[in-house]
C-alpha cells in the first residue's frame, strides 16, 4: 500500500458522497475529519489552492486530448495508477495500458464532450473533484453523429506542477 492510498481513498469517498448528496449538502463547508492529512498550504512553499475555474480547465484539456484521437495523449492525462470506470465498457481500467486500450476503442467514435451541469469541489491545494453531467457527440465511420448523455466524476490530484486524473467514473444516464 502506498503512502497516497489512504488520501486517495478519502478523496474517492468524498467524491461519492458529494456526488450523491445534492447541491445543498455539497455547498456546505465542513471541516476535514480528524484523521485527514495536514493541508500542504500550512507549508510556506506549498502551492495555493486552485480555483474552480482552473479545475474546470482540466476537463477542457482532457477534451482537447480526445480531439487528437491519440489514446496515448489521452492516457497521459491520467496518473500511472489511476482508476477509470469508462462510459462504454464494463471493464474497470486500473493500469496505464488498460486506459490506453479503452481509449483506442473509444476514440474511433471521435468523441467530443460538453459539460451540461457540474459541481467542482476543491479539497486541498493538491486535490479536487469535478462531478456532473456531460454529453458526448460521437461520429461513426460513415460520418453519422449521435449524442450520449452521461454522468461523470473526475478526481484530480496535483503531481508536482501537473494535475492528473486519479479516478474517472462515467456512466450513461439511465
Amino acid at each position: 500500500m502506498t503512502r497516497r492510498t489512504p488520501v486517495r481513498t478519502a478523496i474517492v469517498t468524498a467524491a461519492v458522497l458529494l456526488a450523491g448528496a445534492g447541491p445543498a449538502h455539497a455547498a456546505a463547508s465542513s471541516p476535514p475529519p480528524p484523521h485527514a492529512p495536514r493541508h500542504a498550504a500550512a507549508h510556506p512553499h506549498a502551492a495555493a489552492r486552485p480555483t474552480t475555474r482552473q479545475i474546470a480547465a482540466l476537463f477542457d484539456r482532457w477534451n482537447a486530448a480526445l480531439a487528437t484521437r491519440d489514446a496515448h495523449v489521452v492516457a497521459a492525462r491520467y496518473a500511472r495508477d489511476a482508476v477509470l470506470l469508462p462510459t462504454a465498457s464494463a471493464q474497470v481500467r486500473t493500469t496505464h495500458e488498460e486506459i490506453v486500450d479503452y481509449f483506442e476503442y473509444f476514440l474511433q467514435q471521435r468523441p467530443q464532450g460538453r459539460i451540461q451541469q457540474r459541481r467542482i469541489t476543491v479539497l486541498s491545494p493538491s486535490a479536487a473533484i469535478d462531478t456532473g453531467l456531460y454529453q458526448f457527440t460521437l461520429t461513426d465511420k460513415h460520418g453519422k453523429t449521435s449524442k450520449v448523455d452521461a454522468r461523470y466524476t473526475f478526481v484530480y490530484e496535483r503531481h508536482g506542477r501537473h494535475w492528473l486524473i486519479v479516478n474517472h467514473h462515467s456512466s450513461v444516464m439511465p
